[in-house]
């Protein structure tokens, strides 16, 4: 593990895993780190094995990185910019992307802003990238993660239930991850159609937050779809998952 400072002064966390040719940078899912989304379900152990060079980034407000609790220091556009500014950091001419639900959005507007993206992998979103431009607000919006973050969790909504539970087992900073969702309230994407990577569309057959990733898939010029079994939260243990980023970036 090392830290950086991005570029607004926030101190984050990254961790490598040394390996052969382009770098795979994964940004994980709100509330996750490092360890909950790629690690612990074996995505680092698939690429690695695989011989990739594996580098993935504690988004501000997560893991080890700086947990500030003011939602002005939260932002799309401002988690993209920490990712390209790990790039520089690390002295990177070229990435393969990979983000999942939240890192997924995140892992677009980098792909967008910065051409050393030569690769993109994204997971756990669909169809609302497409129409709502960005996290699927017709099931959660970020009112709801902020309510599941505070208080006793009485008021919080069905969708929301995961996320506070999940930040529980990991022991995660509820009110940064509140301050986050606050910021996050914009729709920041307006189309895929300008990302002309080869592309992988990764989701689970059960999994409300990636809905339609056909429709997701067909939206950017140069994509494949893979879907696995699986919810939100458990798609990324699929074995398929893994395997199916492996054959993707090989």
């Amino acid at each position: 593990m090392a830290k950086f400072t991005s570029w607004d002064g926030l101190e984050l966390n990254y961790r490598v895993w040394e390996g052969e040719g382009m770098p795979v940078v994964l940004q994980h899912g709100i509330v996750a780190d490092t360890n909950a989304n790629w690690m612990s379900v074996g995505v680092v152990a698939a690429l690695h094995t695989a011989g990739h060079h594996v580098i993935s980034l504690d988004a501000r407000g997560h893991g080890r990185s700086e947990k500030p609790h003011d939602p002005a220091r939260y932002s799309w556009h401002a988690m993209a910019d920490d990712v390209r500014a790990l790039y520089d950091h690390l002295g990177l001419d070229e990435v393969a992307q990979v983000g999942y639900s939240m890192g997924g959005i995140i892992s677009i507007l980098v792909a967008q802003a910065d051409a050393r993206v030569r690769r993109l992998a994204v997971g756990g979103i669909g169809s609302g990238v497409v129409d709502c431009g960005g996290i699927d607000w017709r099931v959660i919006n970020a009112e709801d993660i902020v309510t599941a973050m505070r208080g006793d969790g009485s008021e919080t909504v069905e969708r929301a239930k995961m996320f506070r539970m999940l930040a529980d087992v990991l022991g995660a900073d509820r009110e940064a991850i509140a301050a986050l969702a606050g910021g996050l309230n914009e729709a920041p994407i307006k189309t895929v159609a300008d990302i002309a990577v080869p592309t992988l569309v990764l989701a689970g057959d059960a999994d409300p937050f990636a809905a339609e990733p056909d429709r997701l898939a067909a939206a950017f010029p140069n994509a494949k779809l893979a879907v696995v079994p699986g919810d939100h939260l458990v798609a990324t243990t699929d074995p398929g998952f893994s395997a199916a980023l492996v054959e993707f970036l090989a």
